[in-house]
């Protein structure tokens, strides 16, 4: 047998939690000195103590250990429960991890305003291009609501072209609708377009459409991970309104590299302006 002391060594928890454990029925010592008090444990309880570790660091309240034990599941159920709780913590972790990029965009935007950009807004003409497209719909244009909808789309997309032998001729080419009027809580309609040389009607299952010119747009060129695209586009936002245009819609995202990790992308925002005003 094993002190405490010992015990806590070999399970590498504290003596105080395996007091703890002996105090709600979790884990009883193996003996206790009657007349000393200490408690000895055996070395087949390191099996138990490493269920109850096990269910505790993956979210299970100590009642909820408790429950598991009680019910005697066996190593096949438990290693099952592990999974599911594993699989549960990782998609919590995977979207705090999101709203932590999105709240660190956040900050370096509001740290960079009145510093003046290193990116360089350009105003020019956009040629009308020919487009397969392929659309979805997202709850908002936070990055965690596009993201899940266009990528699907673009893969959905180049899958189809590949199957119908249609070669891309461009860089590919989203833009984005509100659905119904505009107003507040109404989704997005995401655009997900690839520059074809094809007919419209040639492709099923895929539209063909024609995207018209735009006499002028504002444009800036991103680069990086268009979950950190947040600054480039307030940047793109306030030149507009500081050189006296309006945005006619919402913009475009053209990728001019969007191949491997995007943190080497290249994406050239563009936003359409309103014909001036005599």
């Amino acid at each position: 047998m094993f002190t405490i002391g010992e015990f806590a060594a070999l399970g590498q928890v504290s003596v105080r939690m395996l007091r703890h454990y002996d105090a709600l029925g979790l884990l009883r010592p193996a003996r206790v000195d009657p007349w000393t008090g200490y408690r000895y444990y055996e070395a087949a309880q390191l099996s138990l103590l490493n269920r109850i570790i096990a269910l505790k660091e993956l979210g299970f309240s100590l009642q909820q250990v408790g429950e598991v034990l009680e019910a005697k599941v066996d190593a096949q159920e438990l290693r099952g429960m592990l999974r599911l709780r594993r699989a549960e913590l990782a998609e919590a972790v995977a979207t705090a991890a999101a709203r932590l990029a999105q709240v660190e965009a956040r900050l370096r935007t509001i740290e960079s305003e009145g510093i003046m950009p290193k990116e360089e807004v350009v105003l020019k003409a956009l040629p009308a291009v020919r487009v397969a497209v392929l659309s979805g719909v997202a709850d908002s244009f936070d990055p965690r609501h596009i993201g899940p909808v266009i990528g699907p789309l673009y893969r959905s997309l180049q899958e189809r072209l590949g199957q119908a032998g249609v070669a891309v001729t461009g860089p590919d080419i989203a833009w984005y609708e509100q659905e119904g009027d505009g107003r507040l809580g109404d989704r997005i309609l995401v655009h997900a377009g690839a520059t074809v040389a094809a007919d419209p009607g040639s492709l099923p299952g895929i539209d063909v459409v024609d995207l018209p010119a735009v006499e002028r747009a504002a444009t800036i060129v991103h680069h990086g991970s268009m979950d950190q695209v947040l600054g480039s586009v307030q940047t793109l936002a306030r030149w507009i309104e500081a050189s006296g245009h309006r945005a006619d819609r919402l913009g475009r995202e053209l990728y001019l590299n969007s191949c491997g990790p995007q943190d080497g992308w290249v994406t050239e925002i563009q936003w359409p302006l309103a014909p001036a005003v005599d």
